[in-house]
């Protein structure tokens, strides 16, 4: 597992979850809208604000062909492929003030872009690093050019097999690019959380040599943490002011409490995760207080032997430990011995 350095966040094997918020098209065609988004994201918790940088010419074509009319059972059946695109594009003059708001707000900023020209421009702003949608991960020419960049390329598994996983990264190693993670996604929006299959966020990694993670479009905290749980690094979630503003991503994004309440949940989650140690802390050294021992249950007098009637292991864990029980049944007793006191080696004959 490579380390990615975004910026000044390094993402590695011991490092926090690095919790992304996907604005999409949540700006909802308002620059203003875009900037209280971003500012809201910082307040939630976010480490990265994520664009995605395309116009409706750059992803498809302006056709009513029925091959660009969206049919499989999503939230925009009905319409076609430019129209949708055209109303939710983040339009590319914006890029650079909402890059420089995030900065102020301490945010990482970078993008998805979809064709040649979008890189070529982000270029231009900086940015520290790319996103590969899970759509475009079939697009071998694209992932090329991204990787020649020698920035962290992380790449959305929503709709790839196999193949589609190994040509992206070779197509990323090709380009001497190896700063590479992969994020399990399913591209279902919003998704059924039966599917999210998390336990491929630790087969990623594994199975690929990289930082894995979780684009995720289920509602609530549950994958989320179960990615945690799973080893994601990276955790990429949509990000709205408020739902009722609509938008083409409204149903299935998080609003700054939700998104609150998501990050606070995962930084618990890491903190539960914590790491193998099998020594004790000071507390739980205090708590063996409170084990089983052996103690006298009933009064012995001198000299009479220690059955399994008048010595017991009981709680608290005083006493001797409880292996030596059997070793000192038909011993001894070397001096009275009363109901309640903690036994110990000195108080019995060998």
């Amino acid at each position: 597992m490579k380390e990615l350095k975004i910026a000044d966040y390094s993402i590695n094997k011991d490092s926090p979850v690095f919790i992304i918020a996907e604005l999409s098209a949540n700006h909802n065609g308002s620059i203003e809208t875009a900037i209280e988004t971003v500012k809201a994201a910082k307040r939630a918790g976010a480490d990265c604000i994520k664009l995605q940088t395309f116009t409706a010419d750059t992803i498809t074509l302006n056709s009513k062909n029925e091959d660009f009319k969206i049919t499989q059972g999503t939230l925009w059946d009905g319409q076609y492929l430019h129209d949708l695109y055209k109303t939710t594009h983040l339009p590319w003059e914006w890029h650079r003030e909402l890059m420089q708001v995030a900065k102020d707000e301490g945010l990482i900023c970078f993008s998805s872009p979809f064709d040649p020209t979008s890189v070529e421009f982000l270029e231009t702003l900086g940015v520290p690093a790319y996103k590969i949608a899970s759509f475009e991960i079939t697009d071998i020419p694209l992932i090329e050019l991204i990787a020649s960049k020698g920035k962290p390329v992380i790449i959305s598994t929503g709709i790839a097999e196999k193949e589609d996983i190994v040509l992206a990264l070779d197509a990323c190693k090709r380009m001497g690019n190896e700063q590479i993670a992969l994020l399990k996604c399913t591209s279902s929006y919003p998704a059924p959380i039966d599917e999210a299959n998390m336990c491929m966020v630790k087969d990623l990694a594994e199975r690929y040599k990289v930082i894995s993670g979780l684009s995720d479009h289920t509602m609530g905290n549950t994958v989320p943490v179960v990615a945690t749980a799973m080893g994601a690094k990276i955790i990429e979630k949509h990000f709205i002011l408020d739902r009722s503003i609509g938008g083409a991503d409204a149903s299935f994004s998080m609003t700054e409490v939700e998104f609150a309440n998501m990050v606070n949940a995962v930084r618990e989650a890491e903190s539960a995760i914590g790491v193998v140690d099998y020594k004790l802390t000071e507390k739980q050294r205090k708590g063996r207080d409170f084990c089983r021992s052996l103690y006298v249950v009933e009064d012995i007098k001198v000299g009479e032997l220690l059955t399994k009637a008048n010595v017991r292991s009981v709680r608290p864990g005083f006493g001797m430990h409880p292996k030596h029980f059997n070793k000192v049944l038909g011993k001894k007793a070397k001096t009275d011995l009363k109901k309640g006191e903690a036994l110990k080696w000195e108080m019995i004959n060998d």
